[in-house]
């Protein structure tokens, strides 16, 4: 989509009910022409007219990479949203070319871990007819921009974050300066006031937010980023008008895309770049940069923002009234329910609405698993309740945005009779967890068997309940894409001379105040992780406040009096 005075480089984008953003003909054109380029790249491949180092760049400029057991297919979901007709295709995908399922990611995207090389392409095309595809989704790019799951609904909101993660999608899509980085790149954008996204442990983390004059703006962070040295992103814009968001950031991509290491890749993410420059000289670079292009054609009309924001409009809402009988008779009638509604449903902005997010973390399931029949099924629900679409959390769950009240409990005797009524929200054994050594060639160890341990050792509910906000993060090496540093506990996977063990940290955070944990000491075997996390869960029951969480009594206490009980019978 190319507007006067903006460069835009594609749009590829979504549409639903008016709340997503509309392909035009060029987008169907484009993403057609590139299933084709893909389609013959793959068929020179298989004929041996294209080296593994030749299709290498290929294959992950369309999200495929060769995993432990088979290739593995990012699909791109952008800000997190997919309509009903999506579900569907991606369950007619899981069931026709993978195994019957899927796999939602920290990143809001979908993953299919079973693909047949040679039918990729055919998946694409499946992916094109409905408005979707694999670009960007991995290489060294500017990858999907994420924002909160409950954007344009929150009623703590400041402003809807997806307009503006939509602009800076079409600007980063096939953006030529940016298309071989020195590595991946990360951007979120938050507006709401409190942090669901991760936004300080990305690259670029922008949160929307309104000087001293009320004027709405962007705050932008970068140099933030897990894997193997993580960091909290710095302030390098405090304040950016809404009209120079896209000259800011790309005054920030531009210092890194000269300057970042391409010498060694465990030392090429921005975050190296910042630290070894040091912020002031970082951000004095940027601010040269930015003078040179400030007011230049990448800056934002008031025309252009109301543009993109004139397609991420408010559905059709009733007007209804909080609290209605029908609720209020089904709370205090069955416990169950009540249960799940204390745990899953949250405020919405509009009177008779609430949020709902379906957990995706039941007992025995991979965590973020999803099957076919609960796609199709998601789907359905999505149409009934919540005008046709979903939200892919950062915590690998689905969120039903806009279900009015008196239908919530309906909603969930649905939910209950596909074993989708999990009320474990924001508990310990809601747990972030990567595929790990099931399916990753990176992997050092399991993810997904840790996390099976732990929910069967925490089963009874009244248990977890009593415990409270614990997040539980698991990852199988130290790319961290279980984004184990953030978890208040964080497991990490390690090998040790040809063994799993597990290492253990305290105190990670991805809210408003992040913080990165501390290991506790020594790694653990398999089989002693969920003794050790009870032990932990022990130390901070005795030692909290009321309605002091985890996180809270951590960071009053300190890691000695956790570790002086997890070691206190080791040899």
């Amino acid at each position: 989509m190319n507007t006067p005075g903006i460069v835009y480089n594609a749009s590829l984008c979504l549409y639903v009910n008016g709340t997503m953003y509309s392909y035009d003909n060029y987008d169907h054109q484009m993403l057609s022409d590139r299933v084709a380029q893909f389609r013959g790249q793959t068929e020179r491949y298989l004929d041996g007219k294209l080296s593994d180092a030749e299709f290498l760049p290929l294959r992950l400029q369309n999200g495929l990479y060769v995993q432990r057991m088979a290739p593995m297919l990012r699909i791109a979901v952008p800000y997190g949203m997919l309509s009903s007709r999506q579900l569907r295709q991606l369950a007619m995908i899981a069931r026709d070319y993978d195994k019957g399922y899927a796999h939602f990611t920290t990143r809001q995207n979908v993953q299919f871990n079973w693909p047949e090389l040679e039918e990729v392409p055919d998946i694409l095309a499946h992916l094109a007819d409905v408005e979707m595809h694999a670009i960007q989704t991995s290489g060294n790019c500017i990858r999907n921009t994420t924002t909160d799951q409950f954007a344009g609904v929150s009623p703590d909101e400041i402003e809807d974050a997806r307009p503006y993660c939509e602009i800076i999608r079409q600007w980063s899509t096939f953006h030529p300066e940016f298309a071989f980085l020195p590595r991946k790149f990360k951007i979120a954008v938050c507006g709401t006031k409190e942090d669901q996204a991760a936004t300080q442990v990305h690259d670029i983390g922008i949160y929307i937010v309104q000087n001293a004059e009320g004027e709405t703006g962007f705050r932008i962070l970068a140099g933030g980023g897990l894997g193997r040295t993580p960091v909290i992103g710095q302030e390098v814009f405090p304040f950016v008008a809404k009209v120079d968001l896209l000259t800011a950031l790309e005054a920030i991509m531009r210092v890194y895309n000269r300057e970042g290491r391409r010498d060694n890749k465990y030392k090429a993410r921005i975050k190296i770049l910042v630290r070894e420059t040091g912020l002031e000289a970082f951000r004095e670079k940027v601010m040269h940069e930015w003078e040179l292009i400030k007011d230049g054609p990448q800056t934002l009309t008031e025309e252009e923002i109301e543009r993109c924001k004139a397609f991420f409009v408010d559905p059709d809402y009733q007007t209804l009234e909080d609290n209605p009988t029908v609720l209020q008779s089904a709370l205090s009638s069955n416990a169950l329910f009540a249960s799940w509604y204390e745990q899953n449903v949250k405020a919405h902005k509009k009177s008779g609405y609430s949020i709902v997010t379906v957990s995706m973390k039941a007992t025995g399931v991979a965590p973020g698993d999803v099957t076919d029949q609960q796609l199709d099924y998601l789907a359905e629900l999505a149409e009934q309740y919540s005008f046709g679409e979903v939200r892919v959390t950062h915590h690998q769950n689905v969120v039903l945005a806009d279900v009015r009240q008196d239908q919530l409990f309906e909603l969930w005797e649905k939910l209950r009779s596909k074993a989708l009524s999990s009320h474990n929200l924001d508990l310990l054994t809601d747990i972030i967890c990567c595929p790990g050594g099931d399916f990753c060639a990176l992997a050092n160890a399991k993810s997904i068997p840790i996390a099976e341990s732990i929910q069967r050792k925490f089963a009874d509910f009244k248990e977890l309940q009593s415990i409270g906000d614990l997040r539980i993060n698991i990852s199988g090496c130290m790319n961290a894409c279980g984004h184990h540093h953030v978890g208040n506990i964080g497991i990490l996977g390690v090998d040790k001379k040809g063994e799993e063990f597990y290492q253990v940290s305290l105190g990670g955070s991805s809210r408003n105040e992040a913080s990165l944990g501390k290991i506790i000491g020594p790694a653990f075997a398999q089989d002693e992780i969920p003794l050790v996390i009870e032990k932990l869960v022990a130390v901070y029951k005795d030692k909290r406040t009321d309605g002091e969480k985890f996180i809270d009594t951590y960071n009053r206490i300190g890691i000695d009096p956790f570790k002086e009980v997890v070691y206190a019978n080791a040899d």
